[in-house]
């Protein structure tokens, strides 16, 4: 048992079936990228990707039995297919199940599809890729997209810094967290979350969180970009500074658990929770963290504190 009867955790990452394209690869880069995948796979006990699951039960029902078994209170989904497969994916059972939109910023719609996902689908916030954004996002025709969000108050959770596995893309104009800066700035109300620690740039998301009072912290994944680091990291001084340096109140736990035969990954919560108590956090932090600060972003009820009698 992780946390106190009463609570369960929320998690802000997970992912539906979708697609990314970081365009054609020779043949060195796929070999490479399987190798480092087989390794992480024997590094973390993960099951074969490539293995068969059973498909006979329905995705959302494999989801909601990972949840039961684990003890997850909701999963938020931030990308699918479409937003409406995303809309009717989380409608197996909305009490467990939230989703973001997720569309580019460049398409000609992006406004009026994304208060068509927020006010005809129920989806509770906009998911983008930094790596994968073409336009900057100060663009001054992107002021009403910001504007809707702000006024609504809705969280936007982009992806910053390393994208994909070996042979990902480390090189683009919005790939720095710090590319956001200036719409943070001026859209207060909206509540930006940088996930993965910032995924190879935690120095100028730390920068980001200082200047930025609306910009949180999610912690999700195998975070193995430290390793990448000119100088030592590891999860107890990512939990540790972040803490000291914005407080509890601006991390956001999340897993970025993303498919089956793997399923729901438990062991990136142990990790988590583990790290945090033994920097000794108090339980009330531990408790925002891992599904307070969520659910206060997600709009969705707090837990029921047990009163003893």
């Amino acid at each position: 048992m992780l946390f106190r009867q009463h609570f369960k955790p929320v998690d802000i990452h997970g992912h539906l079936p979708y697609s990314l394209y970081f365009g054609k690869h020779d043949k060195t880069f796929s070999d490479y990228n399987r190798e480092r995948s087989e390794r992480m796979n024997l590094t973390w006990d993960f099951p074969d990707p490539h293995e068969g699951d059973d498909g006979e039960i329905p995705l959302m029902t494999k989801w909601e039995n990972e949840l039961d078994k684990y003890g997850i209170g909701v999963l938020n989904f931030l990308t699918a297919e479409s937003n409406d497969r995303m809309a009717a994916f989380i409608q197996a059972n909305p009490a467990k199940f939230t989703g973001f939109a997720y569309h580019p910023l460049e398409r000609e719609d992006a406004y009026e599809e994304l208060k068509r996902a927020v006010e005809e689908l129920g989806l509770k916030g906009y998911k983008l890729f930094g790596p994968l954004t073409d336009i900057e996002f100060h663009d001054p025709s992107l002021k009403k997209l910001w504007t809707y969000l702000a006024d609504k108050r809705l969280p936007v959770l982009i992806h910053f810094g390393l994208l994909g596995r070996a042979g990902g893309i480390v090189s683009h104009r919005n790939i720095n967290p710090l590319s956001i800066y200036r719409v943070a700035r001026e859209y207060a109300d909206i509540p930006f979350i940088i996930p993965h620690f910032g995924a190879g740039y935690y120095q100028e998301l730390l920068q980001l969180c200082w200047s930025c009072p609306n910009v949180y912290i999610d912690t999700s994944g195998s975070n193995q970009w430290m390793r990448w680091m000119p100088y030592p990291l590891d999860l107890e001084i990512l939990f540790r500074k972040t803490s000291e340096l914005i407080g509890a109140e601006r991390i956001i736990f999340g897993t970025d658990s993303n498919g089956f035969p793997r399923g729901y990954v438990y062991r990136y919560l142990q990790e988590q929770v583990r790290t945090c108590r033994e920097i000794n956090m108090r339980e009330e932090d531990i408790e925002k963290i891992f599904g307070n600060n969520a659910r206060t972003l997600l709009k969705i009820d707090q837990p029921q504190k047990e009163i003893n009698t």
